[in-house]
């Protein structure tokens, strides 16, 4: 690696290493109408129907959230940083029909025109950011005054009970608990970029909240009922995963810059 390689170039291209089979995962990709109606209804309780109103997806990856916001009648941007998930996005799009906008750009530093959005959502980003600090302060100078910000994201890093259950059955009956996130050089590279983001030690719901209030926002509500979600996912994953996923510190965060 040359000097000049930063961890959100590590991050960039661990994600386009990443697109090929990114929408083969459960909870990447969406795999039933019943998953499906339960995003939508955890996008109409936190920011309402779309019609007439803008909407950035932060870290779009290969649509997923962006055709969502896209079907409750938003204009939709989808940003990434990632060409190989941004081709991938694309010709979904045009597969689907969906007049979707895609953009490569870093979550971190979008570049987009300040105060264009109506509302900002990301899914699983906030746990990867280098500078969560810049990157609140970002998206707030580009929603307008009401605008809202919904994350979604967890804790995917602290060790609980269910994660070591699940390590021990891999150990004793490899292939039981399902396959691994993601091939073995990849989780390698996943492990390297983890210890050195902001939070390394897990995204805390109260302190990803913390930070948005320093950044701006006000009316920070943290929403833990993503059971619905949860459980239809389970039913595509082995037991054991499915349990994890429904054990572990996940949520959503609405904040909206007064």
């Amino acid at each position: 690696m040359t000097a000049n390689y930063t961890l959100r170039d590590e991050i960039r291209d661990y994600w386009s290493l990443r697109a090929p089979t990114f929408d083969e995962q459960v909870g990447h990709e969406i795999f039933s109408e019943a998953e499906r109606q339960a995003w939508r209804d955890l996008f109409l309780r936190h920011l309402g129907s779309g019609e007439g109103r803008r909407a950035l997806d932060l870290a779009s990856g290969t649509g997923v959230i962006s055709h969502l916001l896209y079907g409750l009648g938003f204009e939709v941007t989808g940003l990434d940083w990632s060409e190989a998930m941004l081709a991938q996005a694309r010709a979904k799009a045009a597969r689907r029909g969906a007049a979707i906008r895609f953009v490569m750009g870093d979550a971190e530093r979008t570049l987009e025109k300040p105060e264009s959005y109506d509302v900002l959502v990301t899914r699983h980003l906030v746990w990867t950011l280098v500078d969560p600090k810049a990157a609140f302060r970002e998206w707030h100078s580009l929603l307008r005054p009401g605008g809202r910000l919904l994350i979604v994201d967890g804790d995917f890093v602290s060790d609980t009970l269910v994660r070591r259950a699940i390590r021990l059955v891999e150990r004793i009956l490899p292939g039981l608990a399902g396959a691994p996130h993601a091939p073995n050089g990849l989780r390698e590279m996943h492990e390297r970029i983890l210890k050195r983001v902001y939070f390394s030690k897990g995204a805390r719901a109260q302190e990803v909240a913390a930070l948005l209030r320093e950044a701006g926002f006000a009316q920070i509500a943290i929403d833990r009922n993503l059971r619905d979600i949860h459980r239809e996912q389970a039913k595509n994953l082995p037991l054991l995963k499915g349990l994890e996923r429904a054990t572990q510190h996940r949520y959503a965060i609405l904040a909206v810059k007064a």
